[in-house]
């Protein structure tokens, strides 16, 4: 099975004081041995997510970032111009709704790979039509 994952799942695994932590590891447990789908744009957000959380925090998350580069379990789709134009026009397209750019390339991805599974807490992949497994 091929599950796709977002940056709230990771950083709910790495962080033990986030409310959704211990859904994340259950689904870690449950996810060992799949593959897991996740791209370079999610990684940015959780370098993002932990850039003011002091130093400790910030080398947990490199940790995780290099982690899953080098994990043969994870797949890590790089950001390349086409993936960035397919996801900015979703994003035009969806001027109704509060998806960032990264929630758009995500779709397209999970699309393209026939993933309808995100462990995520993100409610946009419900809207797009996905299920959000730490909902």
């Amino acid at each position: 099975m091929r599950v796709f994952a977002d940056s709230s799942y990771w950083i709910a695994l790495l962080n033990p004081h986030d409310d959704l932590h211990q859904k994340a590891l259950t689904l870690a447990r449950r996810f060992a041995g799949h593959q897991i789908v996740t791209t370079e744009m999610v990684l940015v957000e959780i370098l993002n997510g932990f850039a003011s959380s002091g130093e400790y925090m910030r080398g947990k998350a490199i940790q995780i970032v290099d982690a899953l580069r080098s994990n043969r379990q994870v797949i890590v789709i790089p950001q390349t111009t086409h993936q960035f134009e397919n996801a900015l026009h979703r994003y035009r397209r969806a001027a109704d709704k509060s998806w960032s750019i990264t929630d758009c390339a995500s779709f397209d991805i999970m699309e393209q790979s026939s993933t309808s599974a995100a462990i995520t807490h993100d409610r946009h992949f419900e809207q797009a039509g996905f299920t959000a497994l730490l909902r």
